[in-house]
């Protein structure tokens, strides 16, 4: 899960330095371009900003990732972005994509390597997923927080420290997972793009 984290703060920057290029600033590119700053220039939760959102997203598809979500711009002027499939897709494919739509994706201030803090209903569907999965042999899973890292689509997922010997394919994992499936299935719902769009 964190080297998975790590991959997508890379390409995020690279996407963001991508779009300023050339731009003369000294300033270090990716700071300038954080979600805030693309809601002060577009609005929180403004129809051009949505527009530019779109645009990114577009462009991201045609230059390789054709599945690739549009982010979702909420109310209060959140954006949650398909991280999964930028992480997903070959390095010559992240290339081609930093190349023609670093610009576009720094306009909209897209920038999926920093999604927003997990909203409330997201990790309440975490909590009581721990709850079950530490009452099913697993005692080091840890209640996620608002900070904790999570993958839209994905839920918040395990550290390594977090999983037993023998890895995901050992039993004592399988039965906590049998155990505790519905509440799992609750929390990769509470973390798809459309439920975090109603924040939460």
């Amino acid at each position: 899960m964190r080297n998975r984290m790590y991959m997508i703060v890379a390409i995020a920057g690279a996407l963001l330095l991508a779009g300023c290029a050339g731009s003369g600033s000294g300033s270090p590119a990716v700071p300038a371009l954080s979600p805030s700053s693309g809601q002060a220039a577009a609005g929180p939760g403004s129809s051009s900003r949505a527009a530019a959102l779109h645009a990114a997203a577009q462009c991201i598809r045609q230059h390789g990732i054709p599945a690739y979500s549009d982010p979702v711009l909420t109310p209060g002027g959140q954006v949650y972005s398909d991280s999964r499939s930028l992480e997903d897709a070959p390095e010559a494919t992240v290339n081609a994509v930093q190349q023609a739509c670093g610009a576009l994706a720094a306009r909209a201030g897209l920038n999926p390597g920093t999604e927003p803090p997990a909203p409330p209903q997201l990790v309440e569907a975490g909590v009581r997923a721990a709850e079950c999965m530490r009452a099913h042999g697993l005692p080091n899973v840890q209640d996620p927080t608002a900070q904790a890292p999570y993958t839209p689509g994905h839920g918040f997922g395990l550290t390594a420290g977090e999983i037993p010997g023998g890895g995901k394919a050992s039993s004592v994992y399988q039965t906590a997972a049998t155990a505790c499936r519905s509440l799992l299935d609750g929390e990769i719902r509470a973390s798809t793009l459309a439920s975090l769009g109603n924040e939460g």
